[in-house]
């Protein structure tokens, strides 16, 4: 029994030997790997998308055609809202969404509800790149590794929100005031080089740091019901998560975007009175500081005359956050599977 297990083993030694010297023939050569070959381990591998599946160009992407897709979509309810909001420094003591389509469709028609709408594209589109951008790549350095910390959320909203509004606010007042109802001005340029010629490059920043101040809570609020109430609906129902993911992005957003509008609609006022003001009759502001359009509004229409506007801007913001976060989620996943794919080929 002993001899036989010792030829045996004997055997296997000559047997890997052989195998050994076969393999270290110099007739046999490594294969050599393509240039763009990647290893497939993530801790090497140069082409992983650094946070969520994604590189950062394509939350820019993702980002920009969601803000286009949002605003487009809801650019009418937009109108009419600074349409209401525009009114209460003016002559007219009331304005109501009724009055305020009235207004629109009397002067312009049906046309006068998207007067100003070449602006709203050309800001919506590189602001919703910078902001995404900068949410995601905050969330990733603040969250320490947690994706369920709301502060991580929030302040990585705050931060990009003041970087896209400053690429936004621009246009934005330009947009504002080409949905005045009989506005002066003829379009995008036309009103572009009145403003740079009457007022200066200041104007088109006059609101900025009310949009901010406005925007930080809006998005920290936002960013942090999102998150809470899009991992909360996952919870109610994980098996069914992947094919309800839609419907849970969109119902996440409207609820996030409904919030939000509702808490920060007093400084949405300001914002407009101070991108619309000497226009079609509206007040001009001395200093144009907040406390001073602030004082100007409850003056001429009471403490209520701060929440004017706050049904249409929540009837705006609760299906564009709807529509935002699905389009967004949609373009992440579209990239997530190309870089998915990407990836095999270069392991193949």
């Amino acid at each position: 029994m002993a001899t036989t297990t010792a030829a045996a083993a004997a055997a296997a030694t000559n047997t890997s030997d052989a195998a050994s010297a076969q393999i270290q023939k110099p007739d046999l050569l490594p294969v050599q790997r393509s240039s763009d070959y990647h290893h497939p381990h993530p801790g090497v591998n140069l082409a992983n998308p650094p946070h969520d599946g994604l590189h950062f160009w394509q939350f820019m992407v993702a980002g920009s055609v969601a803000g286009m897709v949002e605003h487009m979509a809801m650019f009418p309810v937009d109108t009419i809202k600074t349409q209401m909001q525009a009114l209460g420094s003016c002559h007219m003591k009331s304005a109501g969404i009724s009055q305020a389509v009235q207004s629109i469709l009397k002067s312009e028609g049906p046309a006068g509800l998207y007067r100003g709408i070449t602006a709203m594209g050309l800001g919506a589109g590189p602001a919703h790149a910078v902001y995404f951008a900068v949410y995601e790549t905050c969330k990733k350095a603040l969250s320490g590794g947690n994706p369920n910390n709301p502060v991580a959320h929030a302040a990585s909203g705050v931060f990009a929100t003041v970087a896209s509004d400053a690429v936004f606010t621009p246009m934005d007042m330009v947009k504002q005031r080409l949905q005045l109802s009989s506005s002066p001005y003829k379009g995008v340029l036309h009103c572009v080089k009145r403003v740079l010629r009457e007022e200066g490059v200041g104007a088109f920043y006059a609101s900025y740091k009310t949009t901010v101040l406005m925007n930080a809570p809006y998005t920290a609020v936002h960013f942090a019901t999102y998150e809470a109430a899009k991992r909360g609906l996952m919870e109610v129902s994980p098996e069914n998560v992947s094919d309800e993911r839609r419907v849970v992005h969109a119902t996440a957003g409207a609820a996030a975007g409904a919030l939000a509008a509702a808490l920060t609609t007093p400084l949405d006022v300001v914002k407009t009175q101070l991108q619309c003001q000497g226009v079609c009759g509206c007040d001009r502001f001395v200093n144009g500081s907040i406390r001073d359009v602030l004082r100007t509004i409850v003056k001429k229409d009471g403490y209520s005359g701060l929440m004017r506007g706050w049904m249409p801007r929540m009837l705006f913001h609760t299906p564009a956050a709807a529509i935002c976060w699905s389009t967004y989620e949609a373009a992440k996943g579209f990239f997530m599977e190309m870089n998915d794919g990407d990836r095999n080929q270069s392991v193949n």
